[in-house]
């Protein structure tokens, strides 16, 4: 896996709610209210609709102190747009991390599900989703296009392949944003109606206002209504204005023609300076949070529970307005702060990962042709994915140039793997086919009688088999197997066919070992016997009379007779091959001349001549099978060679015997 980007935890800010900078003037005891105040408090309200207060009201409705909550020099991103191409980081950070490591028809089925959901609850997570999708789309379009161009097309030619995926959610987007409209139709109906009721409400003010010689019994019904009108939800964004003027100018006149006493007007702006001064310690503590982003936030709802509190003594107003917005700007300039330190983050993260890039793309591939060079290369690989993550994320918007650029690189990385190793299963696959045709070859041959040809046909097969590469690990030790086990089986049936030969083999062993000894005597005998000579020879041709002696020993016990038969000729100063055929032709000579002799003696040689090609053919096969790199197989080898080059004096021996025999008959 390949990694996929994720977003910063951050999650994008609510913006601020602009506030007036000044506090408004307090009304005059006489509640006659200043109208440019009261404009100021109705754009604050346009910026939020003010929520339920409690029943409990001051008896003087006056506009309120709006201190603002400084915005950064830099804020988090708006939402992500309608358009399905928007940019991925234009989403909220921390939605996208939702859908980042999901594949295509895992978003269409999230939209899908998304599409089920209220409309109002879903719109950062579809405009996230959206981001996802076409960040992979684009990566998918952006491949078609190099292959295009690759195949020598004009780029400007290029037409992307239709996405049954793409349609859907196109389709899906429309049936949200069909639902969106019915929800703001919804929403604007709504508002509607609650301009209808305040309207009414305020028409029941402005009924009271006018009935002079009851007002004094219509205070409780006055602050019900004010309760109700705030409790109304939003209204019109373009009606709000003239509605809030509206309301405060009926209400200031209800107040104005009741002449609320001046204890019950003070209980109101001691209950509000409580408030306030509550916010104020609230806001000098923000200062200790550690995460000052939710210290913000915190701050603004702080702002706009100030905005909806009603007023305090005129005296008191300023002071408590100063010690608000100095707890302000506090958080305002670690908020600033804040976003310049995390811009010189997301810069050092940028050039980190920028070089893990580099990393990954410097890997040259042409040179990777071996499995354990792969590994090596994917772990490197591997690392740098593990280094990407530890280095840390910030918004998308930064590092999604970077990202999409590791993706490509680890993707073509592993892309290119996937090729090579398909290639190499399809060279094992295709050596296991050839091994497995070499084990049919040799079951067909494991129940032959013919002995001398199949061995040689099973010893050609066992070469083959060298030849053929590596195949599939498991598949490998079953063939395996299934081969040798096939040759085995022959073997042993030859064995047994021979067994009875052994016997015979162990007889003229004891017998050669005889001759040996008389050898050895003769040889060590002081002083010699004038006919030492002719007893070699006779013992010479003893030996060559007697048959074969058991394989393992056949070496030994022939190199040390040669030994005795050099030392015998250098004491008894006899001429080494010359007077072996000399000897053989006067063996030949005693047959008298006769024809079936001679061709009971020509066949002999003929059967010797015979197996010593065939044992010499198999030393030279079997030559193959040895390691001359290693100690053992170096000194096996030469002993091999030493034993090949003794063959070849025999057979050529025997070529000369029967050649003597034919120019007899």
């Amino acid at each position: 896996m390949e990694p996929r980007e994720m977003p910063e935890s951050t999650n994008n800010l609510e913006k601020d709610v602009t506030l007036s900078q000044e506090p408004a003037v307090e009304p005059a005891d006489n509640c006659d209210v200043n109208n440019e105040m009261i404009s100021n408090a109705n754009e604050v309200q346009q910026t939020a609709p003010q929520p339920c207060e409690p029943a409990a009201e001051s008896a003087a409705e006056e506009p309120t102190e709006q201190p603002a909550a400084e915005q950064p020099a830099e804020q988090p991103e708006a939402e992500a747009a309608d358009d399905p191409q928007a940019a991925s980081d234009d989403a909220p950070a921390k939605t996208v991390s939702h859908f980042s490591e999901m594949n295509k028809a895992e978003l269409v089925a999230k939209l899908e599900e998304l599409s089920q959901l209220p409309v109002d609850t879903i719109r950062d997570d579809v405009a996230a989703l959206k981001a996802a999708f076409y960040a992979l789309r684009k990566e998918e379009t952006a491949r078609e296009l190099e292959v295009f161009v690759a195949n020598g097309n004009d780029a400007q030619a290029f037409v992307a392949a239709d996405d049954p995926d793409e349609a859907r959610v196109k389709e899906l987007l429309a049936i949200i944003r069909d639902r969106r409209a019915e929800f703001n139709a919804a929403q604007e109906a709504e508002r509607l109606r609650n301009l209808e009721l305040k309207r009414g409400i305020i028409q029941q003010i402005t009924d009271i206002t006018n009935d002079p010689d009851n007002i004094n019994r219509q205070y409780n019904k006055v602050q019900q209504l004010q309760q109700e009108f705030k409790a109304i939800g939003p209204v019109p964004p373009t009606e709000e204005t003239d509605l809030w003027k509206t309301y405060q100018l009926t209400v200031e006149k209800f107040y104005d023609l009741l002449k609320i006493n001046k204890e019950l007007r003070d209980y109101d702006f001691k209950k509000n300076l409580e408030i306030k001064q509550q916010l104020c310690a609230e806001a000098e503590q923000l200062d200790e949070m550690p995460d000052i982003v939710a210290a913000f936030r915190k701050l603004q709802y702080l702002h706009n529970t100030w905005r909806e509190t009603g007023p305090v003594a005129k005296e008191l107003r300023e002071d408590l307005w100063a010690r608000f917005k100095i707890a302000s700007a506090v958080i305002n300039k670690k908020y600033q702060a804040y976003f310049e330190e995390r811009k010189a983050r997301e810069k050092e993260v940028v050039e980190a990962k920028t070089a893990l890039c580099e990393l990954v793309e410097a890997i040259d591939i042409e040179q990777l042709k071996s499995a354990n060079a792969w590994e090596t290369a994917t772990q490197q690989v591997l690392d740098a994915q593990r280094q990407w993550k530890e280095i840390g994320f910030v918004s998308r918007r930064a590092t999604n140039e970077v990202f999409a650029r590791f993706r490509r690189a680890c993707d073509k990385f592993f892309s290119s793997k996937i090729e090579y190793f398909k290639g190499v299963r399809e060279a094992t696959a295709a050596n296991l086919a050839a091994k497995v045709a070499l084990c049919e070859k040799a079951e067909e041959l494991k129940d032959s009688t013919d002995w001398r040809a199949t061995t040689d046909a099973l010893v050609e097969l066992q070469k083959q088999w060298k030849t053929i590469g590596p195949v599939p690990r498991r598949a490998g030790e079953e063939v395996w197997k299934r081969f040798i086990a096939a040759c085995d089986h022959f073997f042993e049936q030859k064995k047994k066919q021979f067994g009875g030969v052994r016997a015979a083999e162990h007889e003229n062993l004891k017998a050669k070992k005889q001759i040996m000894a008389t050898l050895r005597t003769l040889i060590d005998s002081e002083p010699a016997p004038d006919d030492a000579p002719q007893q070699v020879r006779e013992l010479m041709a003893q030996w060559q009379s007697i048959g074969h002696v058991p394989f393992k020993e056949k070496d030994k016990v022939y190199n040390d007779y040669r030994e005795l038969i050099d030392q015998a000729f250098d004491k008894f100063d006899i001429k080494g091959t010359r007077a072996h055929l000399a000897n053989f032709e006067s063996n030949l000579n005693r047959m008298g001349g006769s024809g079936d002799k001679m061709s009971h003696e020509r066949d002999r040689l003929v059967r010797a001549y015979e197996i010593k090609c065939n044992e010499l053919k198999t030393y030279e096969n079997n030559m193959g099978f040895f390691n001359a790199q290693s100690k053992t197989g170096n000194s096996l080898v030469k002993e091999m060679e030493r034993k090949i080059e003794h063959l070849k004096e025999e057979i050529a021996m025997l070529e000369q015997k029967i050649k003597m025999v034919d120019e007899k008959l």
